[in-house]
């Protein structure tokens, strides 16, 4: 009897061996969560905006919360210069430039018009001082000496301004100069959106180093010979204030990047052609001040435990599935009690499995509306038993 007993194990573990054996189909569990996700479309805010150009994103996940003519073609003023500043960041970081370098003023920066600090032509600043009095005083005499550090000329450097536009997916923006001084003969190419703003705005912010200057309100260069003051009076004047730019001409208007951060989420608004600096900053806050009343952080993992899966023929009994590229999401905050997680799970695996395997679904819904969906994978490799290490378990059962 016993030895018919083993008999039947073995016959029974060697068909198992049989490829797709033991595969069964998904079941579906769904447990009630407060999770977070993107918004699809974007919302209308319930303020008047005097500006006739203006948006308003999440930083994190690009997501736009509002817009207002969004695609409309203008100048952007000093703005232009969060694209002068992510090509130094990224110059910095690619090690093509270096934080303790001396900058020269050539007579091309020193000649510049505008806000400056009135760089002399040979003059030697460090790269942190040139950095502090672009982003801080918005000096084009700065900018343009950073743009020819890392190019050899401002016209070259304009071209990677162009090139790094379009990688970027901006696709209604066109750069002449690198500081948005409109006294030139083609000023009026030199043009972009407010969508095209806060995209490259966004991708500044990822620059944690320039955040040290975007949140200064009043500092000196020279060893305290010259004063600066932050033309973007929200760093003062509007509580978690990250940045970013500000920019005026009289073509262009009253222009402003405006970046805030509250209760983790980050807001990106820009406005472009306000008639006024007043009216620039209070638009921006009204759009924010809506963001961060109308959209919280959710995490669609809190509360979340997984539930191993057993494994057939596995050198271990069971793996566990989970979420991949899973990350809070904004959500409005009027959805935020009613989501819901939805999971779809394999009953079981066959080895062998690989570390990343899909083995099921998780859905993060709000009422019908899928506000994410996250492939639930394998934590772990499970490699398959060897014919010998059957017959070793075989051995083990006949001996108990």
């Amino acid at each position: 009897m016993r030895k018919t007993l083993c008999l039947i194990i073995l016959v029974a573990m060697l068909l198992a061996l049989a490829p797709g054996a033991g595969a069964e189909a998904p079941t579906a569990d769904t447990a009630n969560h407060s999770g977070e996700a993107a918004t699809e479309a974007a919302a209308e805010a319930p303020v008047e905006l005097r500006a006739p150009s203006a948006i308003l994103i999440d930083a994190a996940t690009g997501t736009v919360l509002f817009e207002k003519n969004a695609d409309d073609r203008r100048e952007p003023a000093s703005v232009t210069k969060v694209m002068t500043l992510l090509l130094v960041m990224e110059a910095l970081d690619a090690g093509q430039i270096g934080w303790n370098d001396e900058v020269t003023a050539s007579s091309a920066a020193a000649g510049k018009g505008g806000s400056q600090i009135y760089l002399e032509e040979g003059e030697r600043l460090s790269m942190d001082e040139m950095l502090k009095s672009v982003v801080v005083s918005s000096a084009n005499d700065c900018a343009t000496a950073l743009a020819e550090h890392v190019a050899g000329s401002e016209t070259a450097f304009v071209a990677n301004m162009n090139a790094r536009a379009a990688e970027l997916g901006m696709t209604n923006t066109h750069f002449v100069n690198c500081t948005g001084l409109d006294d030139g003969p083609d000023a009026n190419e030199h043009l972009t959106t407010a969508r095209d703003i806060a995209i490259m705005s966004r991708e500044l912010l990822r620059h944690d180093a320039i955040r040290r200057y975007t949140t200064i309100w009043m500092d000196t260069v020279r060893n305290g010979a010259f004063g600066l003051s932050n033309t973007n009076k929200l760093v003062r004047f509007y509580e978690g204030t990250t940045g970013l730019k500000t920019g005026y001409t009289s073509r262009a208007g009253h222009c402003l990047s405006a970046s805030a951060k509250r209760n983790g989420i980050e807001l990106i608004a820009v406005i472009l052609g306000a008639d006024s600096s007043t009216h620039r900053f209070e638009d921006a806050k009204a759009l924010l001040n809506w963001g961060f009343a109308n959209y919280t952080l959710v995490d669609p993992m809190e509360g979340f435990t997984p539930t191993p899966i057993p494994v057939i023929l596995g050198t271990q009994e069971t793996v566990t599935p989970l979420p991949a590229g899973c990350g809070p999401i904004l959500l409005e905050k009027a959805k935020a009690a009613s989501v819901t997680r939805e999971i779809e799970l394999a009953e079981n695996c066959e080895a062998p499995v690989e570390q990343g395997q899909v083995l099921g679904t998780l859905r993060v819904l709000a009422g019908k509306e899928v506000l994410a969906e996250l492939p639930l994978t394998a934590s772990e490799a499970v490699p398959r038993l060897s014919f010998g290490q059957i017959w070793l378990r075989i051995l083990m059962a006949i001996i108990q």
